[in-house]
């Protein structure tokens, strides 16, 4: 059996039983289950236990069962998995729990009006993780022989509480009798900081617990150290996992995919197996077809994680045969690629800041970011993507120590930096690193270095850029400068006429042994609400002046999105394409990738590699001169990789 921290193909099924079942279990037989694992080959399956209503689909002693369960389905998953020998995890909802609040109002997370919080949650500070989630966990561990679970309903599920537990927790730690309620009264983010404390606090307690009951299971609570939560890791999960979006689904995966694998632990993704329109409902949902479910493992494949993909099955516990054959479809694309993916390294390039001191001073939820918390970043990186980079989105305390192992970092609209980290990037542009700030309040924190004089305050404009190309708009905050000693590397104008009224929007100064740039606006969040290439363009014009010699440079459409990896001497360029990417409501599921191609991709090596391939393998030509391998690519469908054994 695999353990969870080296697994790669998994499965999750989830029901979140309520009072209103009434046959759960009826058509789960263990031919159904053994289909699957034949076809399939998951190396753990995640099966339900717990959702957020609060009633088990198992018949528990410790809290309550759905009143509806006909036949302990966990049961004979376990009995086929262990057969099989596949790992069994649990989907369990943790501070969500609409049961439990409703038979225990003591137990709930509190309104400032005092009411019970409206999604179910209950206070990390109450004795539910000591009365029911522990004793629960260590029941369904015990009585199942299970391998892990993994935690739902959790960090993105806490609020600020108000209950007599949170605000006598408050005041003996802080002295403060009172509790604010909005951003606009006292101590506000301290208030925040308090519950993210007591979050980390409450979830080192029960894996502590449940570790020392079955030390061999491995456990991890949905979203947590991931971008939802971009904290230093403290409490003692056993990998990091996530749920991304069902319907953006290639975007949110390609950011998390490269904040998580920044944190150094073993990681998943977990893909929505179908979407919807309208509400959640069973008549709206509809299943994605396997070449959609390839284009987004391929997201996650190309930096090094694991993949899952999430099912519902009726509430009898059947599942469709023909899914079957879609998640074989699937794995059988993943384990193809498996040897030259999981749990390879970055190789460094451009490094993506996501600022957890900028965003912990903005947002206003305890630990919950949704991508409009993130739009500088994901719209930075979706430029810098389509632009032809490899990037790594780190958080400071991911890069704080080793500033220096990237050629270029980039700053997408950040209004606060920690004076230390500050400093610490200065000094990494002077010993010969390059630094791009984007934003208006991005660049007046680096007003002194950057070479350029501060003409008033940043204004709302509706400027368009011109970089090398057409000219395309780019509406927002823009902070006037003039250049004193930095060069102007692009202008932005009033109107589409590029001969009137220009102002520097972009600068680059040679700054010790390095270069610092700016861009004076606001050009990620723009390019994620619109994604025109002039913007794109723009900032790829302004990077070849900090950054001209990219260890990988690819010749070919923006829809490729490039990953430099590595394993001991291999040199792995993961190529994915995303044309024709799920990213609306509108168009929900697609059924064809449109293959892109040939591909010229040209990699800056001092000596020639030993040898060249490709997974899947394809005829590739390979030429190499003296510092530089130049390889054509016949076609690019999903997801390829091209695998350079360097010469030692």
């Amino acid at each position: 059996m695999v353990a969870r921290s080296n697994a790669f193909i998994g499965v999750h099924f989830d029901l979140h039983a309520g009072e209103g079942d009434t046959v759960l279990g009826t058509d789960v037989t263990e031919e159904m289950i053994a289909a699957l694992l034949e076809r399939v080959k998951p190396d753990y399956v995640q099966q339900d236990c717990k959702g957020h209503p609060g009633y088990t689909s198992y018949p528990t002693k410790v809290g309550w069962p759905s009143p509806g369960i006909v036949q302990d389905a966990l049961a004979i998953w376990r009995r086929v998995t262990k057969r099989f020998g596949v790992g069994l995890y649990i989907h369990y909802s943790g501070v969500i729990d609409q049961k439990a609040v409703a038979m225990h109002p003591d137990w709930a997370a509190r309104t400032p009006e005092g009411d019970l919080a409206a999604n179910g949650a209950t206070s990390t500070f109450g004795p539910y993780v000591d009365r029911l989630l522990i004793p629960q966990l260590k029941e369904a561990f015990s009585e199942y022989d299970l391998d892990g679970a993994w935690i739902d309903g959790e960090c993105w599920g806490t609020v600020a509480d108000y209950s007599p537990m949170a605000l006598e927790a408050w005041t003996g730690a802080t002295g403060y009798h009172v509790a604010p309620t909005s951003p606009e009264e006292p101590h506000w983010h301290e208030w925040l900081e308090f519950h993210r404390e007591q979050f980390e606090r409450y979830l080192s307690h029960y894996l502590d617990e449940l570790h020392a009951f079955r030390p061999n299971v491995e456990i991890t609570s949905n979203w947590m150290y991931t971008g939802f939560a971009p904290r230093p890791i403290r409490a003692p999960l056993d990998f990091i996992s996530g749920d991304y979006s069902a319907q953006d689904s290639v975007n949110t995966a390609r950011f998390e995919a490269r904040y998580i694998t920044s944190t150094g632990m073993p990681w998943d993704l977990m893909a929505w197996g179908f979407s919807w329109w309208g509400d959640r409902s069973t008549h709206h949902r509809t299943h994605k077809p396997a070449v959609q479910l390839q284009q987004e493992a391929a997201i996650v494949l190309a930096q090094g994680g694991g993949f899952q993909v999430y099912y519902q099955p009726t509430r009898a516990g059947w599942f469709d045969p023909q899914l079957v054959g879609v998640l074989g479809e699937v794995a059988d694309f993943c384990r193809e690629r498996q040897a030259v993916s999981h749990k390879t390294e970055s190789v460094p390039q451009v490094a993506l800041l996501l600022s957890a001191v900028a965003f912990y001073d903005k947002t206003n939820s305890v630990l919950r970011a949704w991508s409009g918390e993130h739009k500088a970043v994901h719209g930075t990186l979706h430029a810098l993507l389509e632009g032809g980079y490899s990037v790594d989105v780190l958080a400071e305390h991911h890069i704080e120590g080793r500033l220096t192992d990237y050629p270029v970092i980039v700053l997408p609209e950040i209004h606060k930096l920690s004076p230390g980290f500050r400093s610490s990037l200065v000094d990494y542009v002077r010993a010969g690193g390059s630094l791009l700030v984007i934003g208006a309040e991005t660049a007046q924190l680096f007003a002194e270095e950057l070479g350029v004089t501060f003409d008033g305050a940043p204004e709302m404009r509706s400027d368009c850029l011109l970089g090398t190309g057409l000219m395309g708009m780019c509406e927002g905050l823009w902070q006037k400068v003039r250049g004193d000693v930095g060069e102007v590397v692009g202008w932005r104008f009033p109107t589409l006429d590029p001969r009137k009224n220009g102002e520097p929007a972009a600068t680059v100064r040679a700054l010790g042994a390095g270069k610092i740039g700016a861009i004076y606006g606001p050009l990620g969040s723009v390019h994620l609400a619109y994604h025109t290439p002039q913007v794109r363009d723009f900032l790829k014009h302004v990077m070849r002046h900090l950054f001209p010699e990219p260890l990988v440079e690819v010749t070919g459409p923006p829809c490729i999105d490039l990953a430099v990896r590595r394993r001991d001497d291999r040199l792995l360029i993961h190529l994915v394409n995303t044309a024709g990417m799920q990213i609306g409501a509108s168009y929900t599921i697609l059924d064809f990738v449109p293959p892109v191609g040939p591909v010229t991709v040209t990699v800056r090596l001092a000596a020639a590699p030993v040898s060249v391939s490709t997974v899947p393998a394809c005829q590739v030509t390979s030429k190499w001169n003296e510092g530089g391998l130049s390889i054509v690519l016949p076609a690019l469908e999903i997801h390829s990789v091209i695998d350079i054994q360097l010469a030692i």
